[in-house]
């Protein structure tokens, strides 16, 4: 409120001092009735008040609505005040009309009059005051009445800079409140071009108000990406003097920084050269700064700085193109680590998660697993030691998976109890994903139960059954342990019930040892009888009936305990019923008809692990993005999907000579898949896979359940019926050295991939995640039948989807596919569905490109040019120069090269600066060797790439996809 010399407002301080003197309720109201009187009175009889008097009666009516007491009356001299041309008055007229007057009102329109007078005032002070009462009130009837005047205000030449710093922060009001009030138009490019302002307040509300603009419409504003880079450049390297009016505690524009970085990872990285390189600079130097020795010791510096850093990081995280910012950032948050500040613990443990889900710095994560570790086991702040668990889930793979499962078993038995159910999914995903040894699952899962069997589920149960039954080689140990187990004086219900199944089905293979006989091993189990559930006696009792097949020798011990009371007439359903079928069938049934009867369970079809499931659901965020501002949507490092995908194993490594054979024969492509990706079927009866005929062999290798080769009917699509859709290839630029990652999104739906490979055969898994607040309908996927002849190159089945897609969730759709020759075009899938009543159409190109399916290949340096020499023909050589378009450094070109899929040779080429590599295409028929030589010239700035191969069209494709990357 401002202050005012002389006494005029002396009145309205001794009425507040009166109110708060007041010893009682009812003294309050008294006095607050007679000054309502005092001032009716004043505002019908005395006609001669002047603006001041009825700005102070006005303050008071307003003290009195805070206090909680209604106001009748007083709101016609408010809106009065709205006329006067002094500050004071019409600021108290404008804050009585935002906190009092709603739109249901009958002075609204005079209002909305009075208001646009002042929007269309000389004296910025005066359209400063509208534009606050607008953003103060923020109605949808304020966004239509000024929807037109706010966006010209804004981007008026005329506007001086207070008015558009206001009038930007108005505009983001009314768009939070009615988004269609903001059209796509004219003035995009002028709101856009305001980052340009050279009034640092104007870009910091132009900033928020794009920010909130992109999130709608991002094709619209994305020229505002140049222009956020350019100024952050600015901003970083600028000194302390050029923004010293901007700077906080030696951090300069720290707010707008932020603004400017969260800004950015609406997009993907720029497509313009110029423009990534300056942002790779502006993200660098962010890094560096943060290494500079500190000018403050006051907590304001060091926040300032760090939250520029953590959205710097951010946005590396989010772009995840840049090799060397990935390990530098992850490097600077291992330091963070061990900081004495919790909260940048904190955040340090929750970002690595993020980085941990990039291929690139997934090895420079795991450098601090024993950090991590500590700090599970020594941080006093529970909150912190969940982000520690949440870190080392992301980390693990199969090089860790039995340190960080150990680690996280031996943390469950004391954990809060906040996150041991969590925990236990987790534990229980990650000993099944990375399980090498399946009796070290076995243990994992058992030791599970006997920590924290309060918070097994069901699933996780369920599931080590599922894998116990279908893998024949664990079975005998699987019984042989829950067995001694079960042994054990206090023994959780759910080991009762893993023992009861899994020695009901195999305990016949530990009955030849004494210790566990066939009657041992019925008294074992029917001692904890007495104590367990409903369900568990249930289950118990089929695994009775089931010894009685396995050992006809205890048949009548069992057929007693049948007969008891206690079970013939038990007051549950469910008990009586099985004691009595049970009893009756061992009586009558003859030993083939029992044995039919009772034989092993069959093995279970392979599909995605139900505890998977059940983490989604109870941490969504983990699975989508993670968060809008930290543009997490990214597939997390090992929880996509579990069991349903398993990790392949690292690429095969062949000699010089089976280098040679590629090259001189047609060896075949798809011999030993099976084994390489770990995706074959339990040991059953079925017919040998010799057998299968060729068009079903995608579906034969990866396990029956998800796809039919016979099935083509929503499977195709048909070109001519609508060609309405969205989407580009150009995407696809950044999946040829990576499989993981975000190939489409807009503001409806979000898809990502996860891919592997293995010589000739692949498997890509696509997620659909719902953004919107509405379920999606109808959705429906069919490969692009357009071009036939990439058909007959590419042996591709897809697993049908749901039809419906909630909102916020994700569903996963499997993609199978066999190199049968080589091919140079792109596969795309038409994702189909209905959002909001209107049909929406992608085109998808999948990820599969010709080097997917090479292995590495490793020779000697005379080999090599002995190779190279013999591939001298004009169709088996491809060779580009070209300009850089990405920094030269020779670590992100070795990575790149790696991830293309080829090996890396050192040692070979006489310049110690040049990359020579090596890889085999595979096909189903044929094995195509590759040679590559990369040579950089730094001082130029450019590449020469040459590539030599057997088979023209591969080699010209190849070289095509290496010279995108560098």
């Amino acid at each position: 409120m401002p202050t005012v010399k002389g006494d005029g407002m002396r009145g309205l301080a001794v009425f507040i001092s009166d109110i708060r003197n007041c010893k009682s309720r009812e003294a309050e109201v008294k006095r607050i009735n007679k000054e309502l009187a005092n001032i009716r009175s004043k505002f019908k009889g005395d006609k001669t008040l002047d603006g001041y008097q009825k700005k102070k009666y006005v303050c008071k009516l307003l003290f009195i609505f805070l206090l909680g007491h209604d106001i009748d009356f007083g709101h016609m001299e408010a809106v009065n005040l709205l006329t006067s041309n002094k500050y004071s008055e019409k600021q108290i007229g404008y804050l009585f009309i935002s906190v009092l007057i709603g739109s249901g009102s009958d002075l609204y329109n005079l209002i909305i009059q009075n208001i646009k007078n002042d929007l269309q005032s000389r004296n910025p002070i005066f359209v400063c005051l509208a534009l606050q009462c607008i953003s103060n009130v923020g109605s949808r009837e304020m966004a239509e009445a000024f929807a037109a005047d706010i966006p010209k205000l804004l981007v008026s030449p005329d506007t001086i800079d207070i008015v558009k710093q206001s009038a930007a922060l108005c505009l983001l009001r009314l768009f939070r409140t009615s988004p269609e009030c903001i059209p796509p138009g004219e003035s995009t490019s002028r709101i856009v071009h305001l980052l340009n302002d050279q009034h640092m307040g104007v870009v910091t509300a132009a900033t928020s108000l794009i920010e909130a603009l992109v999130k709608t419409n991002p094709d619209e504003y994305k020229g505002c990406v140049s222009l956020a880079v350019s100024r952050l450049s600015r901003i970083v390297t600028s000194s302390y003097t050029d923004l010293q009016d901007y700077t906080y505690y030696f951090v300069p524009a720290p707010w707008l920084s932020v603004k400017l970085l969260r800004l950015l990872q609406n997009y993907p990285p720029p497509e313009d050269p110029a423009v990534r390189t300056r942002l790779t600079e502006c993200l660098d130097t962010i890094l560096n700064k943060v290494q500079e020795p500190q000018r403050s010791k006051k907590v304001q510096y060091s926040n300032a700085k760090n939250a520029v850093l953590f959205e710097a990081i951010s946005v590396i995280i989010q772009q995840d193109s840049e090799p060397s910012l990935l390990v530098r950032a992850c490097n600077q948050l291992g330091q963070f680590l061990q900081h004495r500040e919790t909260n940048l613990r904190y955040l340090a443990l929750e970002t690595m998660c993020l980085l941990a889900t990039s291929e690139f710095s997934h090895e420079a994560v795991k450098k601090h697993q024993e950090t991590v570790i500590g700090a599970l086991k020594s941080e006093r702040d529970v909150s912190v030691r969940q982000r520690a668990v949440d870190l080392l889930y992301a980390m693990c793979d199969r090089t860790n998976a039995e340190e960080i499962v150990h680690h996280m078993l031996q943390y469950l038995e004391t954990a809060d109890y906040s996150i041991r159910e969590e925990m236990v999914l987790k534990v229980a995903i990650l000993a099944e994903k990375y399980a090498v040894d399946y009796n070290w699952y076995v243990d994992t899962i058992l030791n599970l139960i006997r920590i924290a069997g309060d918070y097994v589920s069901e699933e996780v149960w369920y599931r080590v059954i599922q894998i116990v039954i279908n893998r024949e080689d664990v079975q005998g140990y699987a019984a042989k342990t829950v067995f001694e187990a079960l042994q054990a004086p206090a023994c959780h219900e759910n080991m009762v019930k893993v023992g009861g199944y899994i020695l009901g089905e195999f305990g016949n293979l530990i009955a030849g040892d004494q210790r566990s006989s066939p009657l041992v091993q019925f008294q074992l189990l029917h001692s904890k009888y007495p104590l367990c559930a409903v369900s568990t006696r249930s289950l118990l009792l089929s695994t009775y009936v089931k010894f009685i097949n396995l050992f006809p020798e205890i048949r009548t011990i069992i057929q007693d305990v049948l007969m008891l009371d206690s079970n013939l007439r038990s007051s549950d359903a469910e008990v009586q019923q099985r004691a009595v079928e049970y009893l009756q069938m061992s009586k009558v049934a003859t030993p083939d008809v029992l044995a039919t009867v009772l034989e092993e369970m069959p093995p279970f079809p392979e599909r995605e692990s139900s505890i998977l499931a059940i983490l989604k659901k109870k941490k969504p965020s983990a699975f989508k993005n993670e968060s809008d501002e930290k543009k997490e949507g990214k597939m997390t490092n090992g929880e996509n999907n579990a069991a349903a995908m398993p990790t392949a194993s690292p690429p095969t490594t062949l000699t010089s000579s089976a280098f040679t054979d590629a090259i001189t024969s047609g060896g075949g492509g798809a011999g030993g898949i099976s084994d390489l990706l770990g995706l074959e079927a339990p040991a059953s009866s079925s017919a040998p896979a010799a057998a299968v005929p060729a068009s079903n062999v995608l579906l034969d290798i990866f396990g029956a359940g998800e796809a039919s080769a016979t099935e083509p009917s929503d499977m195709s699509f048909k070109p001519e019926a609508q060609e309405n859709f969205t989407g580009s290839d150009t995407n696809i630029k950044k999946f040829v050295c990576k499989n993981n990652g975000i190939i489409f999104e807009n503001d409806i739906i979000q898809i990502g991939v996860k891919a592997e490979f293995a010589k000739n055969m692949g498997r890509v898994a696509l997620y659909y995640g719902n953004k919107t607040q509405a379920s999606l309908s109808d959705v429906s996927t069919a490969l692009d039948t357009s071009n036939a002849e990439l058909l007959n190159e590419l042996n591709i089945q897809t697993a049908p989807v749901g039809t419906l897609l909630a909102a916020g969730a994700q569903v996963q759709q499997l993609v199978k596919v066999e190199c049968v020759q080589d091919f140079t075009d792109i596969p795309a899938l038409i994702v189909s569905f209905t959002y909001a009543g209107v049909p929406q159409r992608i085109r998808l190109v999948l990820p599969i490109t010709i080097n997917k399916f090479q292995t590495v290949a490793e020779m000697t340096q005379q080999d090599f040019f002995a190779r190279w020499k013999a591939l001298s023909q004009p169709t088996q050589e491809a060779q580009q120069i070209f300009k850089a378009q990405y920094p030269m450094d020779s670590e992100q070109v070795k990575t790149k090269l790696i991830g293309f899929g080829i090996g890396v040779m050192g040692g070979i080429d006489p310049n110690p600066d040049n990359f020579v590599c090596g890889g085999i295409v595979h096909t189903r028929t044929q094995q195509i060797g590759i040679l590559v030589r990369l040579e950089p010239n730094k001082a130029a700035e450019m590449y020469r790439l040459t590539v030599r191969g057997s088979k023209e069209l591969v080699v010209g494709k190849v070289c095509e996809l290496l010279s995108e990357q560098f």
